[in-house]
């Protein structure tokens, strides 16, 4: 394959894109390049749907799957934001040989512009031949590693994962502009780059070849600058734990006449089954060094050198072993080496310097302006030099002040960025502290750019590498915040300070530079307002200011959650501790917004409810007393969950719909089944002098005439007789014993059975239906005749089989019908 081709197959995505939005739906045409996989998937669980095709054959789908060599296919999405609903993976394959690999990575934006509204995922999936390993180049730019919650400062992510048996293993999150200089894996792995939306791509490319046979899921490399620089690095997984009997490897690249620091921090240790987790270090010329993880002496090494993190098999069965995790900071500096920096904080609008030396016996020096100072205060343009200095050896802090005095020539916003010091420091700055004095009857008010806080509290503790305390300006804390969580919005009326840091003694990243915004508004009535908004199944914990200490006296809290429709909020008082007042009383109040009543409302010396539901958007509100001896404060759990009462009314809903489709199947049913009886109906009947008729296999009579059609006979079988006119005639002597039947010349509504006229008194063989001697089973007898057996132009046969007087019953009296006839 020649160098155009692999170029052009490897753009990624070859589309040709024509956008329209009309009537709410937005349509793209997409062409896959080859050897690429296009990939669109919602991520909401219900909404926006993208469809393909036209007419019958249209379908629509929560995601869409365009394989390679796919023609131009029109999507459409049905809904007007399809970029906040859905994310865009592009993937392509890259397979290596012994000797060599199909192609490179290479990021371009070529013919993707119109996706550029969508979060964009590029992968790439590599397979190198056993037992090789692939590697990847990253010399061109270096990539440093950071926490997988960080995003990078160019909006463009990088992430390895290693493909094993037991499942994927995330190698490490990278951004660009740093001392990792490849990266290999052994035999399946991917590498991807991840854009948000609105976000164009940074040409680049990143050279695919084989690797080696390595022991480990992977090997890092780093190769280190001269002079004095430090590296954090995390183990696989971080902050779950690394893979179950594995092994990591970190190569690292030493100048000459530079020594390495090696030191560890944020560990987790493991319970272990066998063997124990390690860290080897290997040298060219020198024996393999095995340390514990614990040994708290910091490893000094020169020159080249691999560190080898080595786990155990490890006890996973206990919900306290936690796994192994950990992350490891490299320092590098000259063995002997003066650095000079010139440092002017003026330049950031009033910010202070302060350069503390941790280590007294250590033999750093530093000197400002050619004078040796143990600390350094810098204000304004300064010349430092530090001689033997490492990152562990000094620690750099910066201050800030913000006055507001009249709210009228204060700035609208004020952010709370990062100052950006020159790299010639030694370390990196580790926190900064800026304090915010607002107007007399002022209120500071404090947002995070980058999305709500939380506030670190057991069960929800902050391990993301930001950390932001809040405090009072003489220091009283307030609490200590991180970001992802559910407080949009602090309202403090006071001065007071916000200071960022690190977790452990690690540097501020450079993806923090807008920490928080601070605005000056006007006064408030509480000392401190928190507005919440959480989400659903998420539970938020919200303690008073400075828990576990207790709050000021009199000093008074509240917190505004916001419930949405069709939810309610549970409270949970988890922890509450209540002081003896000498003045005044504390107090917790629940009170919805816009009402007059209160939902909840207790003292110190009142029995307090530890449980409550609000289906409102509500105020929390919190009072402290004079105490005279213990502390006020407390701890409050947040859980939004369906309303109950919505719950109910929808599922009394979906059972009267249900009651109401169940009859109306009825209704049919029972007409169908009326229907099909009346077709069913036998066309013989069974005459009845009393007025009415039934058919053979009725259960029961019509109710009259008019209704059926009982009284109109199309044949009469030959054992028919009229029982009635039979009894009548015997009790009067008119008729005889012989079982004779004579002509009938009809028969209607109005007439009782006739008798022949030409028949005497005295003769017993003509004109008379005899008795009707019924079956055990009470109905008639079934006749012994051909089907075709009829009466013709209303002349009865005469039966050849004469009933004796013997088979004939005695019957009563003849009853009158009660309609009459």
């Amino acid at each position: 394959m020649s160098a155009p081709t692999i170029t052009a197959a490897l753009l990624l995505l070859l589309l040709t894109g024509i956008v329209s939005t009309a009537s709410g739906v937005q349509k793209l045409t997409i062409t896959p390049d080859r050897g690429t996989t296009f990939s669109i998937t919602s991520t909401q669980v219900k909404g926006c749907k993208v469809c393909t095709g036209a007419g019958r054959s249209r379908r629509c789908d929560a995601s869409l799957l365009l394989n390679e060599n796919n023609s131009p296919v029109s999507v459409e999405f049905e809904c007007p934001r399809p970029q906040d609903a859905f994310k865009v993976e592009i993937i392509r394959n890259i397979d290596c040989n012994t000797k060599s690999c199909t192609g490179h990575i290479i990021q371009s934006d070529s013919g993707s512009l119109p996706l550029l509204d969508f979060n964009r995922k590029f992968t790439w999936n590599l397979k190198a031949a056993a037992p090789k390993a692939f590697k990847i180049d990253f010399s061109g730019t270096g990539l440093r590693q950071i926490d997988p919650s960080e995003s990078c400062p160019d909006r463009h992510s990088y992430s390895l994962q290693a493909l094993q048996t037991t499942g994927s293993v995330a190698v490490g999150k990278y951004c660009r502009a740093g001392a990792i200089s490849s990266a290999q894996i052994l035999i399946l792995g991917s590498f991807s780059l991840e854009v948000p939306g609105g976000q164009k791509l940074q040409n680049g490319q990143f050279d695919v070849s084989v690797g080696e046979e390595i022991k480990s899921l992977a090997k890092i490399t780093l190769t280190v600058p001269k002079g004095t620089s430090s590296s954090v690095l995390l183990s696989p997984n971080y902050p779950d734990s690394f893979p179950d009997d594995d092994l990591m490897e970190w190569y690292f690249h030493v100048p000459d006449n530079h020594k390495t620091a090696v030191r560890f921090f944020n560990l987790t240790q493991p319970s272990c089954l066998k063997k124990e987790t390690a860290v080897e270090y290997h040298s060219k010329g020198r024996a393999t060094l095995v340390r514990s993880l614990t040994d708290p002496k910091l490893e000094q090494r020169f020159g080249n050198f691999s560190m080898t993190l080595r786990n155990c098999e490890m006890e996973r069965r206990r919900a306290d072993s936690p796994g192994l995790s950990l992350q490891v900071q490299v320092s590098t500096s000259s063995a002997r080496s003066s650095v000079l920096c010139k440092v002017d904080p003026s330049k950031a609008g009033g910010l202070f310097l302060y350069i503390r030396k941790l280590r007294p016996t250590s033999a750093c020096e530093m000197k400002i302006n050619s004078v040796t100072k143990e600390n350094i205060t810098v204000t304004s343009n300064s010349e430092l030099s530090f001689q033997d200095c490492t990152p562990e050896d000094i620690e750099v802090t910066a201050r800030k002040v913000i006055e507001c005095r009249d709210p009228r020539d204060c700035q609208k916003t004020v952010p709370l960025s990062l100052p950006l010091l020159p790299g010639c420091l030694p370390a990196p700055v580790s926190s900064v502290t800026w304090h915010l004095r607002p107007p007399a009857h002022g209120t500071v008010e404090l947002t995070s750019p980058a999305g709500p806080l939380r506030q670190s509290l057991p069960g929800q503790l902050c391990n993301d590498s930001l950390l932001i305390k809040v405090a009072e300006d003489d220091g009283t804390s307030i609490g200590h915040f991180c970001p992802q969580g559910a407080i949009q919005k602090i309202q403090i009326h006071t001065n007071m300070s916000v200071t960022a840091s690190n977790t452990g003694r690690n540097a501020l990243r450079t993806c923090y530079k807008n920490v928080l915004d601070a605005c000056f508004k006007d006064e408030i009535s509480e000392r401190y307002i928190f507005t919440v908004s959480s989400k659903k199944n998420a539970p938020v914990l919200l303690a008073t200011p400075g828990w576990p200490e207790g709050m000021k006296p009199y000093a008074t809290v509240s917190w505004i959650v916001s419930v949405p429709p069709k939810m309610e909020a549970h409270l949970m008082f988890v922890n509450v501790s209540q002081p003896k007042c000498s003045s005044r009383h504390t107090k917790i109040r629940v009170q919805r917004v816009g009402r007059r009543e209160e939902d909840y409302s207790r003292r110190e010396d009142e029995e307090a409810e530890e449980e409550l539901t609000v289906s409102e958007r509500f105020y929390l509100n919190m009072s402290n007393c004079m105490p005279e001896r213990r502390i006020f404060s407390a701890l409050t759990k947040i859980t939004l969950q369906d309303s109950k009462n919505f719950l109910l009314t929808t599922i009394l809903s979906v059972v009267a719909a249900l009651l109401v489709i169940f009859i109306i199947v009825l209704v049919v049913v029972c007409l169908v089944i009326r229907k099909k009886k009346k077709l069913l109906n036998h066309q013989v009947s069974i005459y009845n002098p009393n007025g009415t008729s039934f058919l053979p296999g009725q259960n029961n009579f019509p109710k009259s005439r008019e209704d059926n059609e009982s009284h109109v006979y199309a044949s009469i079988e030959d054992t028919l007789v009229y029982t009635d006119l039979l009894r009548k005639g015997m009790e009067i002597g008119v008729y005889g014993e012989t079982d004779t039947y004579r002509s009938f010349p009809g028969h209607t509504d109005s007439q009782k059975p006739l008798v022949s006229k030409t028949s005497s008194v005295n003769d017993s063989a003509d004109g008379v239906y005899r008795p009707f001697l019924y079956l055990a089973e009470g109905r008639p007898p079934l006749p012994n005749r051909p089907p075709s057996h009829e009466l013709v132009d209303n002349e009865i046969y005469q039966s050849r089989d004469p009933i004796g007087e013997e088979g004939s019953p005695r019957l009563g009296p003849r009853l009158e019908p009660e309609g009459g006839n």
